[in-house]
């Protein structure tokens, strides 16, 4: 057995391992910096649902999520040592041919900013998605040439191991991150950002360019045309219909954050008041569950220790009405967007310490005794 495997080793061209090594750490890559963020993988698949009428399917999306990255991880992990490469080498063909189509059909229907490969800490367009996966299918279908020759260097026990230890490792990083917050917070609500300045056009950014485009009825037709291109022949028996702006670059002046918006039970907008003043306050994003009960006492603790320090808490929640019977204690009660409050919290809840538009500090509930120190540490004693 290992005369067979040093033979069928030393017939596989040198370029063959390169190339191995080169696909298995790229795909862990891939596999870990997703894991960092499995919420975000999620979200991204209810966004291809979505565009397929899948909705009904979303509640999948977590566990598919899980599942993934943690695939991910095991194929690259398979691919370095070499283990059972005529299985592996079949299943990481079919996925990357499989992410070849999801980012082809991003690039090509236009629906989406990014496909979440590597997730939100290294955004690529649809189209460097779509190429980067063409050049990966090439290095696959290389590996998978040489499939039945590729031997481990190492133990059969020994590959069992690390793809044991992989499984646990990427399985135990997801695990950590949904109890308490990515290890690496690449939102525009991180800790260290000032929100208003996430909510502005980034400098040097190119505005979308817009031409009017004027419709007229002429002779039974209806033309269009530019302020640059009327007609040689216009005149009075062109008939005008309506004009529209028609986009003829598209740029990139989109804020880190839209659509966050801090409004009353009664839809009064205090976002710049709020995120404009120089007082430190608590800001609390909040989702409520069945289980409620089981948090309202170290929620209770955060109010007591924020009216201690006279600061003033906040609570912003997708569900304003609710949260205000449930609730007491809390200065105001804010109605935020759902799909903003899944992007700035990703753990529920999610504490934030806010020195007027700056994240000083954002820690989940599992960090609930951390979050205490520091606002102690920082708004005094």
């Amino acid at each position: 057995m290992n005369n067979h495997s040093r033979t069928n080793t030393a017939s596989v061209p040198a370029a063959v391992t390169v190339t191995r090594v080169i696909v298995g750490v790229l795909f862990i890559f891939s596999g870990l910096i997703k894991a960092n963020d499995p919420l975000g993988l999620s979200y991204k698949m209810q966004e291809f649902f979505e565009a397929w009428g899948w909705n009904a399917l979303n509640w999948s999306t977590f566990s598919l999520s899980i599942a993934m990255n943690t695939f991910e991880i095991l194929l690259g992990v398979a691919m370095l040592v070499g283990y059972r490469m005529r299985l592996f080498s079949w299943l990481i063909l079919l996925l990357t041919v499989f992410f070849g189509f999801l980012t082809g059909y991003a690039a090509l229907s236009g629906k989406f900013q990014s496909c979440g490969c590597f997730g939100d800490c290294l955004p690529l367009t649809p189209v460097q998605s779509f190429l980067k996966d063409m050049v990966l299918l090439i290095l696959v279908l290389y590996i998978f040439i040489y499939r039945h020759k590729i031997q481990p260097a190492i133990s059969i026990k020994a590959c069992v191991a690390i793809l044991g230890l992989a499984l646990i490792l990427g399985l135990s990083v997801q695990s950590y991150v949904l109890r308490h917050l990515p290890f690496v917070d690449c939102l525009p609500y991180k800790k260290g950002n000032h929100l208003l300045e996430q909510m502005q056009v980034p400098p040097g950014a190119v505005a979308d360019s817009f031409a009017i485009t004027f419709r007229y009825k002429h002779q039974g037709k209806v033309v269009e045309f530019d302020a640059a291109h009327f007609p040689e022949n216009f005149d009075s028996t062109f008939e005008y219909v309506d004009r529209y702006d028609k986009l003829i670059r598209k740029g990139n002046a989109i804020p880190a954050i839209t659509d966050f918006s801090l409004k009353s039970i009664d839809g009064i907008d205090s976002t710049q008041d709020i995120l404009g003043g120089g007082s430190k306050y608590i800001l609390v994003m909040f989702r409520f569950f069945d289980d409620f009960e089981d948090h309202k006492a170290a929620l209770g603790n955060v109010i007591q220790e924020g009216h201690r320090l006279s600061l003033p808490v906040m609570i912003a929640t997708p569900l304003a009405t609710q949260a205000q019977s449930l609730i007491s204690g809390a200065d105001h009660i804010f109605q935020l967007d759902a799909v903003v409050e899944k992007t700035a919290a990703r753990a529920n809840p999610t504490y934030f310490y806010m020195e007027g538009d700056l994240v000083a500090e954002k820690k989940s509930e599992a960090d609930l005794n951390d979050f205490i120190q520091f606002i102690k540490a920082h708004a005094g004693k």
